[in-house]
């Protein structure tokens, strides 16, 4: 029978239709302004709570639905007034240890939460997000050169049996050698000079010492910056990506700060531990019994004292590549890989050392801000950059390790930290946050409501007219207008991990045309079937029939077109293209498959004399069925 779907296929686009809706409506909830009170170190706990609640009231700030959880507290404001207002009382009331992050909570029922069904991700322009100015310590990483210029200069020196009285790093970009006599200065310059171009040398003699002195030209200072600043933003650049946030913003500003912007990000204090943070692992053995004190440190490790001998096993230089994962009783756990040296390395000691002990080390380079007075008594901060080693794995070596193994008894967070840390890569140099901030969306809150204005105005003119033109047909073609839209937002927020910025909104409305345009081609199609005097089944039949292939043809050029937007555009382009992707998509169900079910609802199965599909040719003689 002609237009008719089997049942299956109508209850099949019925859930299609309920599970857009299901998943579309989370984004009709407005976010909560929030604080997420987190301890690097420590879980937060009901004192903490009291504290802070004691530290609101003082300050005469109303809060809401707190959520005290093991990864940290939540709390929700009215405002952002109070948002902001919240977050300096509360690290005045709180040590240095916590990081207070300012945050978006969202507002969705429980139960649609359950079932996945959250809000899609907004872009800075539409939403807003946390934004961080970050500053590299320069004068880290000129130091960090110098020490690899030292080192080198050692090892040459060694090589070439040439003695010296000393070597000293006397500056970030000064380096001195101490000879004896002069012959031994200049055999080490000749050598020198050819390995280490980019140095100035020069000449001197101090404290009865020849001196060579070694120093960065003023070139190679800039390229070391330059190189530092790029080094810096590509590691946070893949650190973000591993956080989950899509069309993020890292970009330089000036000579020495990265300026980073994350749209729609979920856990701020978590971006803050990430991105600031610079870790290696060191691997150790564990110190023999009767060792001298000078050859061991002690770490505290699950209330235990540890004595771990100070001679490094393997860096973690030598970590090819490391992912968390679970263990067979669902435990966190994070897998190592080393490369062919450090597998060689590991394995070495490991095979002579059974039964002992072998324990890793998680070394951090973080900051603290120290205030003091001047001289004029005016209150002075500065930043100090420290090395915090943390003992997080100690255990007996059993057999010899191969280049892969594991490491245990990590929390799932400790677990997930580790591992983003080590793969996205270390710093180049120690950052500091010198500026965080929630900011609102860039164009303007007038401009975003004059485009959502826009949008309605145009989609409110699209129905109009295609209901007034095409009467019954363009009442199923409206209804699947909305039925795509929908389905565009559905998918959106629970199956691609796409932002919608501001020139996505502009592929929706793109999508809305293209969708009704295959409508117009069909109804045309369908006209033109019933003027040579076809039936109305029969035309409806051959009208979507025969449009088909010039729908697809037109929908797969644009999509191709989409594709390559997305592979070589950044930003707001990539947005562009993704919801003119998703909306090509969509709009070839709904358009074709939609519109049909409904019109098969209406007309299907039934003798009809006339289509309510607006004015047309009629034929000279009708034919009947």
């Amino acid at each position: 029978m002609l237009n008719k779907y089997p049942a299956w296929k109508n209850i099949l686009i019925l859930l299609v239709v309920l599970w857009g809706l299901v998943y579309s409506i989370p984004n009709l909830y407005p976010d909560d302004e929030a604080i997420q009170i987190t301890n690097e170190s420590l879980s937060v706990n009901e004192s903490d709570l009291a504290a802070i609640t004691t530290a609101l009231e003082a300050a005469e700030i109303e809060f809401f639905g707190e959520e005290l959880t093991e990864s940290g507290l939540l709390l929700r404001f009215n405002d952002v007034d109070d948002q902001l207002r919240a977050k300096t009382a509360i690290e005045d009331a709180l040590t240095d240890d916590f990081i207070v992050a300012l945050n978006l909570a969202p507002t969705t029922p429980g139960w649609m939460q359950s079932i996945g069904a959250g809000k899609m991700n907004l872009g800075l322009d539409l939403q807003g997000g946390v934004h961080f100015l970050m500053e590299v310590d320069m004068d880290a990483a000129l130091e960090r050169r110098m020490e690899d210029n030292l080192s080198n200069v050692r090892s040459i020196l060694r090589e070439e049996r040439i003695r010296t009285r000393g070597i000293n790093l006397v500056s970030n970009t000064h380096l001195e050698v101490n000879f004896a006599t002069t012959d031994d200065r200049s055999a080490a310059r000749s050598i020198l000079t050819d390995n280490f171009p980019d140095l100035q040398f020069q000449n001197s003699s101090r404290n009865g010492n020849e001196v060579l002195d070694m120093r960065l030209t003023p070139e190679m200072v800039l390229q070391i910056q330059r190189e530092t600043l790029q080094a810096n933003r590509t590691t946070l650049l893949n650190r973000v990506d591993a956080l989950g946030v899509s069309e993020p913003t890292v970009q330089q500003q000036g000579a020495d700060r990265i300026v980073v912007e994350l749209p729609g990000v979920q856990d701020p204090a978590q971006a803050i531990r990430i991105l600031q943070r610079i870790a290696t692992l060191e691997f150790h053995l564990e110190a023999e019994v009767g060792a001298t004190r000078s050859s061991y440190e002690t770490y505290e490790f699950e209330g235990m004292l540890i004595n771990v001998d100070n001679d490094v096993i393997l860096q973690g230089d030598r970590i090819s590549s490391v992912r968390s994962t679970l263990d067979q009783n669902g435990l966190p756990q994070v897998q190592i890989n080393l490369d062919a040296q450090g597998g060689n390395q590991i394995n070495r000691v490991t095979r002579d050392n059974v039964g002992r002990n072998m324990d890793i080390l998680l070394i951090e380079t973080r900051s603290r801000t120290n205030t003091y007075l001047d001289e004029n008594g005016e209150e002075i901060e500065e930043t100090e950059f420290y090395e915090d080693k943390r003992l997080i794995s100690h255990a007996t070596i059993r057999t010899a390790l191969p280049r892969t193994f594991v490491i245990t008894g990590l929390t799932a967070r400790e677990a997930n930290d580790l591992s983003l840390l080590i793969s996205s890569g270390s710093l180049a140099a120690p950052m500091t946050i010198v500026e965080q901030s929630v900011i609102g969306p860039s164009m303007g809150r007038e401009n975003l409501e004059a485009g959502i204005m826009g949008v309605q105005i145009a989609a409110a003119l699209v129905v109009l007219f295609m209901l007034a033109y095409y009467r019954v047909f363009g009442l199923a073609a409206n209804a699947a207008l909305i039925m795509n839209i929908l389905l565009i937002f559905a998918i959106l927020s629970s199956i691609l991990p796409a932002t919608l910025t501001l020139p996505g909104i502009v592929g929706i409305v793109l999508t809305v045309g293209m969708a009704v345009d295959a409508n117009v081609l069909i109804f045309t199609r369908i006209r033109e079937e019933l003027s040579k005097g076809a039936p109305p089944q029969r035309a409806i039949d051959s009208g979507y029939d025969q449009a088909f292939s010039t729908i697809l043809d037109a929908n797969i050029t644009t999509f191709l077109v989409a594709v390559v937007l997305f592979t070589i555009g950044t930003g707001p382009v990539k947005g562009f293209a993704v919801t003119l992707m998703i909306g090509i998509i969509t709009s070839m169900f709904t358009a074709i498959v939609g519109t049909r079910a409904l019109v098969n609802l209406i007309y299907g199965g039934r003798k009809v004399q006339k289509l309510s599909i607006g004015s047309y040719a009629e034929p000279q003689k009708a034919l009947t069925e």
